[in-house]
C-alpha cells in the first residue's frame, strides 16, 4: 500500500472500519480533501447491504427526510448532518454515474439497480485517492500516540483519525455483526440499548392460528401503541408466523416487549354509515365488502356478530366499532435481527458532535450511519442517514 511504514505498520491519515454506505462516503470526502483515507471491511466487496437494499431495488433516499422521521434520543441530533448533505445532494450523484431514480410517492426515490449503486460509490471514492483493504478481518482498535492503531489480520494500520462506520447486527446474513459497539466501548463511548428494528412482528398463541390461516393477505391499517405517542400507517400483510408489511415494521420502532398495539382495521371507513347502507345484508357479508373475506368471517365467530346489519342494537354496533378500529394485538416478540432492517439503538449521540460525528472526549474518533443511535422509517431515511452522516464525518476526518 502507498502509505508509508515504520516497524511493519503501514500509516494514513485516516482509518475507516466497514465499507457501507456510510464509510464510503466518508472515504470518498476524505480523500477528496486530500487525505490519505483507509477503507478495511470483512466483506469481498464495498456496500453488500446497499446491494440487497430493497430486494436489489435501493430506496436510495427520501426527499422529504427531516428529524420527525428518525428515532433518536436526541431528536435534534440528526438535522445538522441532514443540512449538510441532503436528499438533494444525492441525487445529484445518482445523475454523475447515469443511474436510474423512480419516484414512487410519499418521497421515496429507488434506484432499481442497487448494485449499480454500490459499485458507483466504490469507483468514486477511488477515484479520489481512496483506498482499500478488503476481506480483512479486523481484530482491534486503539489509541497509538496521538492517532489510532488497527490491528487486522492482515497486519496494523495507523491513523491520526479512525472512524466507525461497522453498522449494526441487523442483515447477518451478509456478515453485520456488533463488532462497532464493542470497538465503540473500548474508546469510553456507551450504546443505548440495541433491539431489532423495521422488523416483522410475531403472533401471540391466541391470534397465530388466524395469521396463519390469513398468510398472504394484507389491508390499510393504521397501528398505535398503548401509550398512544406513536402510530403508523400503511398496509399490513400476514405471515405464518405473525404480521408484516410496511405499517407493523414502522410499528416495530416503537413496540416495546409485552406493549399491546392498537390496530384499526379500518382507517378510512366509517362503520356505522356502513351497516346504514346495507340494513338487509349479514354482518359477516357486509364487513367482508371492508375487509379480506377470512378476517371478516374470523372477526364475526369471535365477537359473535350475526344476524342482518339493522338488527345491531346501539350497543353492539358501537363495540364493533371499538373492535375493528381498535383491535389489540400484543406481538410475542419480533422475528429478530436476521429479519431486521436496521437495528434501533446504538453509540449513545450524547457522546458525539451532531455536526461533525467526532466523539466528544476522544479527538480523532468518529461514529457514522448505524452505529448511531439513529433510526429512520421504512421509505429510505435509513440510507439517506448514512449518505448524511458519512458526508460529515468526512468533512473533518
Amino acid at each position: 500500500m502507498p502509505g508509508s511504514s515504520s516497524n511493519n505498520t503501514s500509516i494514513f491519515d485516516v482509518l475507516i472500519l466497514g465499507a457501507g454506505a456510510a464509510g464510503l462516503t466518508c472515504a470518498r470526502e476524505c480523500a477528496a480533501r486530500g487525505r490519505r483515507a483507509l477503507l478495511i471491511d470483512h466483506g469481498d466487496a464495498p456496500g453488500n447491504k446497499i446491494r440487497i437494499s430493497g430486494g436489489g431495488k435501493c430506496n436510495c433516499t427520501n426527499t422529504g427526510a427531516s428529524a420527525s422521521d428518525y428515532h433518536c434520543a436526541n431528536p435534534h441530533f440528526v438535522k445538522s448532518a441532514l443540512a449538510q448533505y441532503t436528499p438533494y445532494d444525492f441525487i445529484d450523484f445518482m445523475q454523475r454515474h447515469s443511474l436510474p431514480v423512480r419516484d414512487m410517492g410519499q418521497g421515496m426515490l429507488f434506484s432499481d439497480r442497487a448494485q449499480a449503486v454500490a459499485e458507483a460509490l466504490h469507483r468514486e471514492a477511488l477515484s479520489m485517492g481512496a483506498e482499500f483493504s478488503l476481506a480483512t478481518e479486523i481484530r482491534a482498535a486503539a489509541k497509538d500516540g496521538n492517532g489510532f492503531r488497527v490491528d487486522t489480520d492482515r497486519g496494523a494500520f495507523s491513523g491520526a483519525s479512525l472512524v466507525l462506520a461497522l453498522g449494526g447486527p441487523s442483515w447477518p446474513q451478509v456478515g453485520a455483526t456488533g463488532l462497532g459497539y464493542a470497538l465503540a466501548e473500548r474508546f469510553g463511548l456507551r450504546s443505548t440499548e440495541r433491539r431489532p428494528g423495521l422488523v416483522p412482528l410475531l403472533a401471540g398463541p391466541d391470534l397465530a392460528p388466524l395469521c396463519k390461516e390469513m398468510t398472504g393477505a394484507s389491508l390499510p391499517v393504521r397501528i398505535a401503541p398503548d401509550t398512544g405517542h406513536y402510530a403508523s400507517e400503511g398496509s399490513m400483510l400476514f405471515t405464518h408466523r405473525g404480521v408484516s408489511g410496511p405499517a407493523v415494521l414502522n410499528a416495530s420502532l416503537f413496540w416495546r416487549e409485552g406493549q399491546t398495539l392498537s390496530i384499526d382495521l379500518l382507517p378510512s371507513v366509517d362503520v356505522a354509515q356502513a351497516l346504514e347502507a346495507s340494513p338487509r345484508m349479514e354482518l359477516k357479508n357486509v364487513l367482508g365488502t371492508l375487509l379480506p373475506k377470512r378476517l371478516a368471517g374470523w372477526l364475526c365467530a369471535r365477537y359473535r356478530w350475526d344476524g342482518p346489519a339493522a338488527n345491531l342494537s346501539k350497543k353492539r354496533q358501537a363495540g364493533m366499532e371499538a373492535a375493528l378500529h381498535g383491535f389489540e394485538f400484543t406481538p410475542s416478540g419480533t422475528a429478530g435481527f436476521a429479519k431486521a432492517e436496521v437495528t434501533l439503538g446504538g453509540v449513545d449521540t450524547d457522546y458525539v458532535s451532531s455536526k461533525t460525528m467526532e466523539a466528544k472526549k476522544v479527538p480523532g474518533l468518529f461514529c457514522v450511519g448505524e452505529l448511531l443511535d439513529v433510526t429512520g422509517k421504512l421509505g429510505g431515511y435509513n440510507l439517506q442517514w448514512a449518505w448524511s452522516s458519512g458526508f460529515a464525518a468526512g468533512q473533518w476526518a
